[in-house]
């Protein structure tokens, strides 16, 4: 076993030795600029000791360490970690028979897999590749994800996006034995339709389970607004819960089509959908909703855009906080990983000001523990959330 080799600068081996699974471009001497995206490597420091292997990119995060030393990537190293992943489920109780058969089985870093997403739909598994190097790997990953699963996950899906000579390419569908790209899944006991193939990330947003549930407690006999509702999650729990009535608004036709598909295939009634530019509808809502969601897409994928997503996310705030009922609850989030959760809620706070009423903070949110986050990569916690009691 041989991967091509590049060097550290000197004196930049102090992140490896935190443990940290990425290695930015800065910190490489020079030889590397004309390796193909996606090259397994070895990372040697300037005293020629080998200190990991990973895959590498042309980008500002240049090598994704799989392994601190020098091991083979292989079919054993995907089915001994894959297996770790799934022991970690099965102790959070993933799959829940009859009740909960979607779940993240493989989180990134989170599960030592830096650039690899893999969500289980019932008995089809969705990889997403972030990084080239796992697209060479989908039939050993196969292998490793059906033949751990005791035979429970029978399909896997490719979904990646990955950059060929600056144009997005594709790459989607089946790997081998073809299943259906719809698929009706249980979560905490409610339904919906997941489309694997034509759906935001893999299908659905996984990590917002324990959230939806805890907004049962505030929905009954509720009027709730859901915004950025995109395929109807919160509101199928809230109206699940017995709420009177929950609105759900999103920009997306195709996103309020599968809401509304979703809220019927639950047998609800008492629901509202409509199209339309949330930032924009925020500001005509009336002032009778007991409970708003604001969960929008990330306002900040970088670090250079997280002012203006300040702003985004005070502006929304702001809003929902004037117009909610005396006593009304506010779920409000960001899934920004450049926003922390000190700046998300000092921009709450600041929202709270200019709306000028009284705001206590109830819970405290966060992803689901499917969606682990190593201690040695705490950028591995991009959803944070609030539930306010507004005066």
């Amino acid at each position: 076993m041989s991967y091509t080799k590049i060097y550290l600068k000197p004196g930049k081996e102090k992140s490896l030795e935190r443990q940290h699974p990425w290695v930015f471009s800065g910190a490489l001497a020079p030889g590397h600029e004309k390796l193909a995206d996606g090259t397994l490597v070895t990372l040697v420091d300037n005293y020629k000791q080998t200190r990991a292997t990973g895959f590498y990119s042309p980008s500002s995060i240049a090598i994704r360490v799989l392994h601190f030393g020098e091991t083979k990537i292989d079919q054993e190293f995907f089915s001994h970690k894959l297996k770790d992943a799934f022991e970690l489920r099965k102790t959070l109780h993933l799959p829940e028979k009859n009740k909960t058969n979607c779940y993240r089985l493989v989180h990134g870093e989170g599960d030592g897999f830096p650039g690899l997403i893999i969500d289980v739909y019932n008995h089809t598994a969705v990889v997403q590749c972030h990084t080239a190097g796992y697209s060479g790997f989908l039939t050993e990953i196969k292998h490793a994800v059906t033949e751990n699963s005791a035979g429970e996950i029978k399909f896997v899906f490719h979904k990646s996006k990955e950059s060929s000579k600056g144009e997005e390419q594709t790459s989607d569908g089946f790997v081998g034995e073809k299943g259906d790209e719809e698929i009706e899944v249980v979560e905490n006991g409610n339904k919906f339709y997941v489309n694997v193939a034509t759906g935001q990330k893999t299908g659905f947003f996984l990590d917002q389970r324990d959230n939806r549930e805890l907004l049962k407690h505030f929905s009954k006999q509720k009027k709730v607004l859901n915004t950025f509702s995109y395929s109807g999650g919160f509101s199928v729990y809230a109206l699940a819960a017995g709420a009177s009535h929950v609105t759900s608004v999103d920009i997306s036709q195709k996103a309020i089509d599968l809401c509304d598909k979703n809220v019927a295939l639950n047998g609800f009634k008492n629901h509202t959908s409509l199209v339309a530019d949330v930032v924009d509808h925020i500001k005509e809502v009336g002032n009778d909703y007991d409970v708003i969601i604001l969960d929008p897409p990330a306002f900040a994928k970088h670090l250079s855009a997280r002012h203006k997503a300040v702003i985004g996310y005070k502006r929304i705030n702001s809003e929902a906080i004037k117009k909610i009922k005396p006593g009304g609850i506010i779920f409000t989030f960001s899934c920004s990983q450049a926003v922390d959760r000190e700046l998300f809620e000092s921009t709450v706070c600041a929202a709270a000001i200019e709306a000028g009423r009284n705001v206590q903070i109830l819970h405290r949110m966060n992803q689901c523990a499917d969606h682990p986050v190593s201690i040695f990569h705490p950028e591995g916690h991009y959803l944070k959330g609030l539930v306010i009691h507004v005066l």
